[in-house]
C-alpha cells in the first residue's frame, strides 16, 4: 500500500468531493447516488493512471454520470460528510490500486455516512484503514453466523 499520494491525485480526491457535494445541490439521493457512481463507468474511469474526465471537473464528470445512468432525487446527506466521502473513496483507490467498485462493497453509502463524525478528523489513509477494519470485522461476524 502507497503511504503518500502525490499533489495531482490529491486534486482529483478533491474533485471527487466536490462532486458528491454537487449531487447534493441537484437533490439527488446520497446513498443512490454513491452506489450508482461508484459502481459507474464514470469512476471506472477516474479509476485509470490517465482519463480525460480527470481533467474536466466535477460538473462535467456529473454530466457525464447523469448521461450513463438515471439519477433519482431524494434524500440527500449533509455537504461535509458528502466531501469527505467523495475524498475519501478517491484516495483509497490511490492508496490500495482498488477499484471504485472493490471500494464499495466494502463501505457503502450508509457505512460513510455513519463512520463521518468519529472518522472525518482523522488522517484519510488512517480512516481507508479502520473502514476496511470495520469491513473485515464485519464479516468475520457473517461467517460465524
Amino acid at each position: 500500500m502507497k503511504k503518500s499520494i502525490s499533489s495531482f491525485e490529491r486534486q482529483l480526491c478533491d474533485i471527487q468531493g466536490r462532486l458528491f457535494e454537487l449531487s447534493a445541490k441537484q437533490g439527488y439521493a446520497s446513498k443512490e447516488f454513491i452506489t450508482t457512481f461508484m459502481n459507474s463507468e464514470t469512476a471506472g474511469n477516474l479509476d485509470r493512471d490517465y482519463d480525460r474526465l480527470q481533467w474536466l471537473g466535477e460538473e462535467y464528470i456529473l454530466a457525464n454520470l447523469a448521461d450513463e445512468a438515471h439519477l433519482n432525487k431524494g434524500e440527500v446527506f449533509s455537504n461535509e460528510v458528502l466531501f469527505w466521502a467523495g475524498y475519501t473513496y478517491r484516495y483509497w483507490h490511490f492508496i490500495t490500486g482498488e477499484s471504485s467498485k472493490a471500494i464499495i462493497t466494502q463501505a457503502n453509502a450508509d457505512i460513510m455516512n455513519e463512520s463521518y463524525f468519529g472518522f472525518h478528523t482523522l488522517d484519510v489513509a488512517m480512516a481507508v484503514m479502520d473502514l476496511k477494519e470495520l469491513y473485515r470485522q464485519k464479516n468475520d461476524l457473517n461467517k460465524h453466523f
